[in-house]
């Protein structure tokens, strides 16, 4: 779909009378070299260099040629007139120049020789003269071909290699392979044996005949990469035939014979075709041939018949450096050739003019870096032509935007509106056929003044201006409305008659500007278009051009440009390398670093946000160009270096890479340019799409973009980009229904469409059904509501700021703080119930969905509304039921009915579920045939809604049948609630209730039930199975207990409590109901309530037993607590240091600490980055085994199982030195150390003041030494050990709540540990301890 467009054309006169023989690129410099003559009047050599006008330091034509230096060549022989240059080749890399004569001559021309050299040298001679040579694409190898039938290689040193001569044998080597087809043996004779004929053998075949217009010629073509070279030459008596042969000189293959061969000779550098010429007698075709010498493919040049009798050696064939263009050098033009989906296109048909009369392109060589660039030599003129690749396409304006290409097929135009037709090339829904070939063509989309395009074809002579109409369903094809002869519009004298037509190109609405060369300057006319004639209103003539235009012909003239849109008024056009230019104004509009192949342009308003406000401060235009080695740059900005092609929308910026993926920049000021990164699994604006894809067109109003693969097909997709930004654009615009068909048609969430402004939305809910209308539709909506808000999720904004978005409209009507506590389904569900009020009988479907769709579903409103139906419109009453079985599960809707006690809605449901009729209908009828109450309770007892039946049952008066329902479904409390106002009832059903409760060894609420009901002896029970020995002791007692039974409850209820460590209610049963002092005192002791015990002994008169009891105590407790303190002590200060000693090591050798093996600094190997087999990660890497972020574990150590899950826990929980849970064990246990010394500090502090009450002064002098020591220690450690001043990047996975990486099993385990030990913890508080000071410091 990209045609060639020709961005500068340079032409030079001769330096010489002599003819031009030799052409090549120095492309160190990028200038050509070139020789004129020997002629049969002069047999002198000049050797010259020319560069283009920008490289030189002045204006004047003559100063852009250097002689570089000349010699004399004479006639190798009396026989020839004068001898010729086969081959010119420049050595840039040590300046100098080979020249190769068909005499044999092979002649070095140094242009910088040392001292010792000479700057012209004859390295060598062919005696028997030489008929073609080539240099290797790398410069080391020199083929040449003799007249004595002989190859050979040379060196750059000029050492001959390889001597191989051509003999007839060759001609028997083949690779081919045949497989009997068109032998006589193989085909089938009789009636009818020519329609049964085998469609893959040939009628006719070929033996190679020579064509009449042979001249003889040999020539040789190398592939790109240098390995391979072909020889074309002709065998005497025999045919001609195309010979391979390797880079060592072992000949490859031979070509099968083809009738007619020329001489032409080109292998595409991609490496897969070799390329020639075969003639017919009313048609020459250019013909491919495969390495091995088959066929492959060919196409017709479309000469007239005067043109096929031209000589043989007239014509020429070369690929250009990335084998994408083929060129055909003919006598009076060039033909550039383009392939796309196996058809050849002829995109340039280029007639080289020099004074009056056409001239034969004798010589065409292609730049080796520059794709697009070749020169041509024109007897003694030379020219230089820079082409780009341009797609026609109409301007990405909605609603205009139909996407019109229109491709160049020589004298064919191609024309196709991708919007409304995708048709895939070389195919088109017209074709337009002129007069001559095509040189440029632009389209102008259809305009709110205009209903049709505007197409302007580019002539060698003229323009034509075509109108089609495609706005229509069924589409006309063009119109021609007027034809403009440029020659006389323009008043050309004969002087002018090297002026060509370059370019053409639509300037705002109506305006035409063309672009024309000539020698010295490039020329521009514009035109306005009327209804049926062309204008002519402005043309650079020379004393503008050097004025205004700084004489154009230095700079690379008018590329690309496209206004975008409407209100831009002035004619914006590129005239030099970097510089855009406002043709009314003459001021620069913008300016590039680099050189561009393909400028685009857009205006904007630019928006700034100031305090929450939008203000507008101006318009801007930016202004996009793409340079050759693929940056793409916003004025001066560089936005990617790895552009392949770019397109601009009135919204985005839009381009793909060299990375394969199609990227969508919102348009901003180029400070704000915002380009996103190659993440297409995460981001809307960047799309993967298929390998070495590029942009056709770009069409907003259907969302799409059309891409062309490399092999010539199209592609339309729909970016996630653009579609959302179309929906989000209507829904701004409150067009709902287009917004809804977007999202239907393209798969979008329609939540989208509430969620991009919800207020709005539900204040417009009306609106929405007005436009939307299909009931289905509405439905289609409602159905896929979802709690999530989408716009800030899956379709979150990626716009920026800085772009102005459309105005955003009044919102009249809010919703309320109620309405917006609800959920959003919820809400939106309501919204729509009030709208549709007043279109019941329209929307009677919605209402229904609307109720059904609710979160959770509200199916008896559905049903109300369905039940109200059958009563007043039974027809319509059907539908709904058939509605509301196909949103809802029918089982669910059949309990809903039967729960609103409507047996005759219950069995319309019923008959359009799947439910047999002989299990629904005796059930029904059984119902129908109770009492009201009855009936209700059994419906609620068959849909298990337990305590309506209760309610229902209670209703009827039977009270044991109300009793024994309760505590068949154990449903106590609801009817005590039931009962509460009937005493004898509450005491009947409390009952059971207590005995339901101890059964469930819910002890406290029994005995609290056994007590209401005055049975103490039982809730004395349950108090004592509770614990509560106030409660179970007062129980007793008001049950009567006699002394012996009340002493064995207050002993065993202090043994418990003794053993749950509530020493001070042991204590108390002791004093007060067992009367036993002594031994309440020394409980008191173990819990280390020293002065309560010496308060008891004293207070009850038993001053005698404090030493006894309480210094005893004192002295058992301050041994527990000083092997305590001591352990703790021991356990830390060894703990601290394994823990040192495993972090360092961490450090040093990360493999080693996870691997859990110590080598004593042996090497470790590390085959994180080796293959994932079982000998190499059979034990699994660093970050295979403990992350599993990174390769894979072998089969064989799988850990996913339970069994070894378990197993894995097992070893976390024991933090077995060595293993890799070991530091996260150490911490923690280090951890709850400290929350043991903070548990105990009470119970010393108690200690230690007992001790000093009983006049043990150093005993507590000690404990507190201790323990001051050990609070010291553990507060010096927690920084190290907790790693508070540690730099945390990020938090713990399961913060954030992103699990996805985590592996499961075992391997999670590893994972939650690692991830323990990474993340900053914040450390234990270790209690400070209050010193008694009568102890001393």
């Amino acid at each position: 779909m990209r045609n060639l467009r020709c961005a500068h054309r340079w032409v030079a006169g001769s330096y010489s009378r002599l003819p031009i023989t030799a052409i090549a690129w120095d492309d160190g410099n990028d200038s050509v070299i070139l020789t004129t003559g020997p002629t049969k009047e002069n047999d002198l050599i000049q050797l010259q260099r020319w560069k283009t006008a920008e490289d030189s330091d002045s204006d004047a034509i003559a100063h852009d040629s250097q002689l570089i230096t000349s010699w004399n060549a004479p006639p190798p022989s009396p026989s020839n007139d004068c001898d010729q240059i086969v081959s010119l080749h420049c050595m840039s890399e040590n300046s100098s120049i080979c020249v190769v004569l068909k005499g044999g001559d092979i002649i070095i021309i140094r242009e910088l020789p040392h001292s010792e050299e000479e700057k012209i040298e004859i390295v060598g001679t062919v005696d028997a003269g030489i008929s073609a040579a080539a240099w290797s694409p790398d410069g080391e190898l020199l083929a040449i071909v003799t007249l004595a039938d002989t190859l050979l290689y040379m060196t750059r040193d000029f050492e001959n290699i390889v001597d191989v001569t051509f003999g007839v044998t060759d001609l028997e080597l083949s690779k081919q392979v045949s497989v009997g087809w068109g032998r006589e043996e193989t085909q089938f004779k009789g009636k009818g044996a020519k329609l049964l004929r085998d469609p893959t053998v040939p009628e006719k075949m070929d033996e190679g005949l020579p064509s009449p217009y042979d001249d003889g010629c040999c020539t040789i073509s190398w592939r790109g990469d240098g390995v391979f070279l072909a020889v074309n030459s002709l065998q005497p008596g025999k045919r001609r035939v195309i010979r391979v042969f390797s880079r060592e000189g072992a000949l490859d293959s031979v070509s099968e014979p083809v009738d007619g061969l020329d001489s032409a000779l080109s292998w595409r550098p991609a490496g897969n075709l070799i390329a020639g010429i075969q003639r017919h007698e009313d048609q020459v075709i250019v013909v491919f041939f495969e390495r091995n010498g088959l066929r492959h493919g060919q196409f017709d040049l479309r000469l007239t018949k005067d043109e096929i009798s031209i000589p043989g050696n007239h014509i020429a064939l070369r690929w250009n450096v990335d084998s994408s263009v083929l060129a055909v050098r003919l006598p009076n033009r060039v033909q550039l050739w383009t392939m796309g989906n196996y058809h050849y296109y002829l995109k340039q048909d280029i007639f080289l003019y020099a004074g009056k009369e056409l001239q034969e392109p004798s010589l065409l060589v292609w730049h080796p870096e520059q794709n697009l660039t070749f020169a041509a030599s024109s007897n003694c003129d030379l020219q230089r032509f820079d082409y780009a690749y341009h797609v026609a396409a109409s301007e990405p304006v909605s609603p205009h935007d139909y996407g019109i290409v229109a491709v160049i097929d020589g004298q064919k135009l191609k024309l196709t509106p991708l919007r409304t037709a995708n048709i895939p090339p070389p195919m088109a829904l017209y074709e337009l056929s002129l007069a001559s070939s095509i040189i440029d063509v632009a389209v102008s989309s259809p305009k709110a003044s205009r209903a049709h395009a505007c197409i302007a074809v580019l002539l060698p002579e003229q323009i034509q201006i075509y109108e089609w109409n495609v706005a229509e369903q069924k589409t006309q094809s063009p119109l021609l409305r007027t034809t403009l002869s440029l020659d006389e519009s323009s008043k050309l004298t004969q002087s002018d008659r090297k002026l060509l037509n370059l370019q053409v190109i639509f300037l705002g609405h109506d305006h035409l500007l063309i672009l024309q060369s000539h020698e010295t300057h490039n020329v521009a006319f514009i035109y306005k278009t009327e209804r049926d004639s062309l204008l002519l209103v402005n043309s650079t003539k020379q004393s503008i051009a050097h004025q205004f235009l700084n004489d154009i012909s230095r700079t690379d003239p008018l590329l690309y440009t496209r206004t975008l849109f409407p209100n831009v008024q002035v004619a914006q056009i590129l005239y030099s390398d970097a510089d855009l230019v406002n043709w009314q104004k003459k001021t620069v509009i913008a300016s590039f670093p680099k050189s561009t192949q393909n400028v685009a342009l857009v205006t904007l308003e630019e928006t700034h946000l100031a305090n929450g406000s939008s203000s507008l401060t101006g318009v801007s235009t930016l202004a996009f160009g793409l340079t050759l080695g693929g940056s793409l740059f916003a004025g001066n900005r560089c936005i990617t270096k790895n552009c392949t092609s770019f397109f601009l929308t009135p919204s985005y910026l839009i381009f793909t890479t060299s990375q394969h993926l199609l990227k969508f920049v919102h348009l901003t000021i180029i400070e704000n340019l915002e380009v996103p990164l190659d993440t297409p699994e995460l981001d809307e604006r960047c799309r993967s799409i298929e390998r070495g894809a590029r942009i056709v067109t770009v069409i907003p109003s259907i969302f799409a973009v059309v891409l062309q693969m490399p092999r010539g097909n199209l592609e339309t997709i729909y970016p996630r980009a653009l579609v959302l930004a179309g929906i989000r654009r209507k829904l701004d615009q409150r067009k709902y229904k287009k917004a809804f068909l977007a999202c239907r048609s393209q798969r979008v969430d329609m939540n989208i469409i509430h969620d991009h402004r919800p207020d709005e939305f539900i204040a417009n809910v009306g609106l929405f059904v007005d436009q939307v209308v299909k009931v289905e539709h509405i439905d289609l909506f409602l159905s896929q509501l979802r709690e999530e808000d989408v716009s800030k999720t899956m379709y979150k904004e990626t716009g920026i700021s800085g772009v102005l978005d459309a105005p955003l409209p009044n919102i009249e009507n809010s919703s309320d703080t109620t309405t917006r506590e609800l959920s959003k389904v919820n809400r939106l569900c309501n919204a729509f119930l009030t709208a549709l009020k007043s279109r019941a009988s329209a929307n009677l479907q919605n209402i229904i969905s609307a109720h059904v769709c609710k979160n959770p579903p509200d199916l008896e409103a559905g049903l109300s509304v369905v039940a109200s139906l059958q009563r007043d419109h039974p027809a319509k009453a059907e539908l709904a039921v058939e509605h509301i079985c196909f949103l809802a599960d029918v089982n669910k809707l059949y309990d809903t009915a039967l729960g609103l006690y409507d047996l005759q809605l219950t069995l319309l449901v019923a008959q359009q579920s799947q439910k047999d009729p002989r299990e629904y209908l005796p059930f029904l009828q059984n119902l129908h045939g109770m009492s009201t109450l009855q009936r209700q309770f059994n419906i609620d007892n068959y849909l298990a809604r337990y305590s309506k039946a209760l309610g229902h049952l209670h209703e009827t008066g039977v009270f044991e049948d109300f009793k024994s329902y309760t505590i068949k479904h154990n449903m106590y409390e609801i009817a005590i609630h039931i009962c509460r106002y009937q005493e004898e009832g509450v005491k009947s059903i409390m009952k059971p209730y207590a005995d339901y409760l101890h059964k469930e060894s819910k002890f406290r609420e029994a005995g609290i039930a056994f007590e209401y009901l005055k049975d103490y002896a039982s809730a004395a029970k349950c108090y004592h199975l509770a614990h509560l020995w106030r409660e179970s002791l007062s129980a007793a007692i008001l049950a009567s207990f006699e002394e012996s039974a009340l002493k064995a409850l207050a002993e065993k209820l202090a043994e418990t409590l003794i053993q749950l460590k509530d020493y001070q209610s042991a204590a108390a049963i002791h004093i007060d109901y067992l009367h036993d002092i002594d031994v309440a005192a020394r409980i008191l002791c173990q819990g280390y309530w020293f002065s309560e015990a010496a308060r008891v002994l004293v207070l009850h008169r038993l001053p005698a037993s404090l030493e006894l009891v309480v210094d005893t105590g004192l002295t058992e407790g301050m041994a527990s607590m000083t092997e305590f303190l001591a352990e703790c002590k021991v356990q830390l200060s060894a703990q601290v240091l394994r823990l040192r000693e495993l972090r360092i090591k961490k450090a040093e050798q990360p493999l080693a600490f996870y691997d859990g093996s110590a080598n004593n600094g042996a090497d470790i190997p590390d085959n994180v980055s080796l293959a994932a087999t079982d000998a190499s990660t059979a034990g699994g890497s660093l970050f295979t085994r403990y992350t599993n972020r990174t390769g894979t574990v072998g089969t064989n150590a799988t850990r996913k199982t339970s069994k070894n899950k378990m197993r894995e826990e097992r070893k976390r929980a024991r933090g077995k030195k060595g293993s890799v849970y070991e530091e996260e064990y150490l911490v923690n246990s280090i951890g709850r150390l400290i929350d043991r010394l903070n548990a105990t500090s009470d119970e010393l502090k108690r200690l230690v003041e007992g001790l000093a009450r009983r006049g043990m002064r150093e005993r507590a002098k000690a404990v507190e030494t201790s323990v001051i020591e050990l609070i010291a220690l553990c507060r010096n450690c927690v920084e190290e050990v907790f790693q508070t001043n540690k730099v945390v990047v990020g938090d713990k996975v399961a913060k954030d709540g992103d699990t996805a990486d985590r592996p499961s099993g075992a391997d999670g385990l590893l994972w939650d540990s690692i991830e323990e030990v990474q993340i900053r913890r914040d450390p234990p508080m270790v209690k400070d301890f209050e010193k008694v000071s009568i102890l001393g410091s």
